[in-house]
């Protein structure tokens, strides 16, 4: 008798055991998937508005440095006659694109990018 509730007890604890390990190991993975591919979501989120701000951003003062060009090279197109004076409108062009650019990275607030 004392060996039938033994070996009962023995393979009770058994199943229980393995129980607890299979839940315990079911736990981690839902835990793992809820602090990882949630945050992932949300990165790949802000990574698409990023890029989709970016390329608007960078196709919009193109346009614009063009306009500036062909500008300059509209109205002051006579001005600019002779060998080097045909390059200053490209030059005026790429000081506006520089100085949009200067704009920008001066725009960029330094707390954002190292956040602890």
């Amino acid at each position: 008798m004392a060996d039938q509730q033994t070996s009962s007890f023995s393979s009770r604890t058994s199943k229980s055991a393995s129980g607890n390990v299979v839940e315990t190991i079911d736990l981690v993975k839902e835990y793992a998937k809820q602090e990882t591919l949630g945050p992932l979501r949300g990165a790949g989120r802000w990574v698409a508005f990023g890029l989709i701000g970016a390329l608007s951003m960078a196709s919009g003062v193109l346009l614009v440095v063009l306009g500036v060009l062909r500008l300059i090279q509209n109205e002051f197109g006579p001005t600019f006659a002779g060998r080097w004076m045909s390059l200053l409108p490209y030059l005026i062009a790429l000081v506006v694109a520089l100085a949009i650019m200067a704009l920008a990275a001066s725009r960029i607030k330094k707390s954002s990018l190292h956040k602890d």
